[in-house]
């Protein structure tokens, strides 16, 4: 797996689990999907992603994330 397919699957993980956490445990779990939400409109804005940052210090390959 690539860098991109690892950051696009934990972002869609956290949203699906923190709706998840929201309905079933407590509505203030809804506030993971905000920082989620906001996280992927400043990496658009900005480039810069932290988890994209910290998997390449980790070895793993960078690749596009539309390609086989």
């Amino acid at each position: 797996m690539t860098v991109d397919k690892i950051v696009h699957l934990m972002a869609g993980l956290m949203v699906l689990l923190s709706v998840a956490l929201a309905h079933f445990s407590n509505p203030a779990w809804a506030w993971l999907t905000v920082f989620v939400g906001a996280n992927l409109a400043q990496s658009g804005l900005t480039n810069f992603c932290p988890l994209s940052f910290m998997l390449k210090k980790a070895g793993v390959p960078e690749g596009d994330c539309c390609t086989k």
